[in-house]
């Protein structure tokens, strides 16, 4: 409701600044630092004054007398050169509950399309908890720019052809002297993908003691790359099967997908032909004669002081071998997404979910008919770690080159830090930690050896600890409702533990803080919304004809609009407003490109109605309109707090 005012605020000063001034001028809005000086502030009156040479006072008052009334808005007044809007209270409580509800708007403001590529893992092994940082800060983004108003397209790619897939089917091949078919019966056993997790960190230290070996690797990729041989049929089977798992443990999650984009379609439908030729034509990347570079194709980019030999040997976009790197297919890929290589995959479907939209994956057969229409994208949101930080730029840095620099400008890598251990919870997962490690802020983590969290197990073990706290408070209830509960809030709590931390953080994940429910976590604004349920269950046994969604018509706008002015009861406006802004805090989030801000709303909100909840007895208050208004704010506050947490990809359980 707030950012809703906020906008009628704004388009009123903004008609009345052309009709008495004749000038267009950004409206800049903010929140006063003090309740007493209402709800929205704007100085435009000082750059008005800069314009019109005039004290900035005398425009403030001439703006605050042109304004017409403006619907929830009881009144404009200045404050020196300020403009501040005073809200009507109780028209904003009932405006605020006919707004409050499911937390993706029918309608989509915008028709341009916004691709969200998130996920991404390497299809070799189980995904660890580093992954779900990048799967549930994804799927956030989704959903806050659909709540926005976005076409949002949610595609995973599958790198089924690059050297980690080349590791495992080099171990299949000839650590363990397996055929295709036999590791094709191999998949078919429980958690295939741990498997394969134990076997790539055999192969890395097999690898590490035998340097020859590095030739077999690079046969082995390249055997991959060209398809048709063991190796290829290999790399299929086992991309595939772990894929599966992927996306088993994400569903766990509440993840899903539009596309599955692989890589291997990329290279047999020459996505990466068609943007060689351009890079080529244009003059993008050049072959040296000679040199550390003699034979490969480079990027033709400006070096700058601070980049690193890493850094300086990704611009390689070929190598002398003829193998494509990285950041190449990257660029192929980027110029599909925005519709622009001229080239489109084929598609069939992967999977369709009960009740759900169907999953699809590219193919480079002839596919089915009735895929919607991938890619033609107008903005392409990366989600990937901050090491690729300089790869994403060479990407963007390509596309500019290229003549499409609006593509590039709208080439947005959605970066973040690394997921480690606290040490105590590296040590109850049975590492052993050297005394230097145990003082540590965190303990790091590495997939290619082998050590580190597995998702599913990480999963596995909060949903345990949750159900044994479920069981021990509500010991009566039946073993599948508490399943389910557990399941819950060990969402819940994995979810918000990995969003409430700004991206550029790093985050030294711990069981215990996780699953706290106290404190800054998912199962403490889970618990805000459980309360609030129980009053309304406990209201219904006094009133059976009792429902939420008929508080509003029982409100009584007058003694409502004494009680919210009320100096004495100043928290009741405070936590009105804040339930009414979850709009407010959305657009926040998505112009910060930070989740952690909607994170951090939802606390906030869930504290402020504890609070309001220990002042203000409900169920025994005698006034019946006081008993209705005080209703009415904790229904706003039930759905407001409801659609943050699903914003967030967190269910509210009915009781924990």
């Amino acid at each position: 409701m707030y950012h809703l005012l906020e906008e009628r605020f704004r388009q009123a000063l903004a008609a009345a600044m052309r009709e008495r001034y004749g000038l267009e001028l950004p409206v800049v809005l903010e929140r006063p630092p003090q309740p007493e000086l209402g709800e929205l502030a704007s100085p435009v009156a000082f750059e008005l004054a800069r314009r019109l040479r005039r004290p900035p006072q005398a425009i403030a008052a001439e703006l605050a007398a042109a304004l017409p009334p403006i619907d929830g808005i009881e009144r404009v007044e200045t404050a020196g050169a300020y403009l501040n809007a005073r809200f009507d209270r109780a028209r904003f409580l009932a405006l605020a509950l006919a707004e409050a509800g499911p937390a993706e708007p029918a309608s989509a403001a915008s028709r341009e399309k916004t691709i969200v590529e998130h996920t991404s893992i390497n299809p070799n092994k189980a995904a660890h908890i580093g992954h779900l940082r990048n799967a549930v800060l994804g799927d956030t983004l989704v959903r806050l720019l659909r709540y926005a108003g976005h076409v949002v397209q949610v595609q995973n790619y599958i790198d089924d052809t690059g050297v980690q897939v080349a590791d495992v089917v080099l171990g299949f091949l000839h650590l363990e002297r397996r055929s295709p078919s036999e590791v094709r019966a191999l998949t078919l056993q429980p958690r295939f993908d741990y498997y394969c997790w134990d076997l790539y960190a055999r192969v890395t230290e097999f690898l590490e003691e035998n340097p020859a070996a590095a030739a077999l690797r690079q046969q082995t990729l390249q055997a991959i790359e060209q398809g048709r041989s063991p190796e290829a049929e290999m790399a299929e089977v086992v991309s595939m099967a772990v894929l599966r798992r992927h996306l088993e443990t994400m569903a766990r999650l509440g993840i899903r997908y539009d596309l599955l984009a692989r890589e291997s379609d990329i290279l047999r439908l020459h996505f990466w032909d068609a943007a060689f030729r351009m890079l080529v034509e244009r003059g993008v990347i050049t072959r040296p004669a000679a040199g550390p570079y003699t034979g490969c194709w480079i990027m033709t980019l400006g070096q700058s002081s601070s980049e690193t030999a890493e850094e300086t040997e990704a611009k390689v976009i070929v190598r002398s071998n003829g193998t494509v790197t990285y950041v190449g297919k990257d660029i192929a890929y980027q110029l599909w997404k925005f519709g622009l290589l001229g080239l489109d995959f084929r598609y069939r479907r992967f999977d369709t979910p009960p009740g759900g939209q169907p999953l699809w994956i590219t193919c480079s057969d002839d596919g089915e008919p009735g895929a919607p229409a991938f890619g033609h994208a107008s903005t392409v949101y990366n989600v990937i770690d901050s090491r690729q930080s300089y790869l994403q730029r060479v990407v963007a840095q390509a596309l500019e080159a290229l003549g499409y620099a609006e593509q590039a400008r709208r080439s947005i890598h959605f970066s973040y830090e690394m997921v480690a251990l606290s040490p105590r919870c590296a040590a109850e997962l049975g590492y052993e930690l050297s005394p230097e490690e145990a003082r540590r802020a965190y303990v790091e983590v590495s997939g290619r050896r082998g050590l580190g969290v597995k998702a599913d197990d990480l999963l596995d073990r909060m949903e345990a600890a949750a159900l044994e706290e479920v069981r021990q408070r509500h010991p009566d209830r039946p073993e599948e409702e508490c399943r389910r509960t557990a399941h819950v809030v060990a969402v819940g709590a994995l979810r918000y533990f990995l969003l409430k931390f700004t991206r550029n953080a790093v985050i030294a994940f711990d069981f215990r803080d996780a699953l706290s429910f106290e404190g800054e976590t998912g199962p403490y604004v889970q618990y805000a919304v459980v309360r609030a349920r129980n009053i309304f269950r406990r209201v219904r046994e006094q009133e059976p004809a009792f429902s939420p969604d008929r508080v509003a018509g029982n409100l009584q706008i007058e003694r409502a609009a004494a009680w919210l002015a009320e100096a004495g009861d100043r928290d009741l406006w405070s936590l009105v407003l804040q339930a009414g802004s979850l709009g407010s805090a959305v657009r926040s989030a998505l112009a910060a490109d930070e989740p952690a801000l909607l994170a951090r709303y939802s606390f906030e909100l869930a504290q402020a109605f504890n609070a309001f909840y220990h002042r203000h007895h409900i169920l025994s208050e005698a006034d019946a309109d006081r008993r209705a208004f005080l209703l009415a704010i904790t229904t706003l506050v039930e759905r407001q707090l409801t659609a943050a947490l699903a914003l967030l990809g967190i269910d509210a359980p009915d009781w924990m």
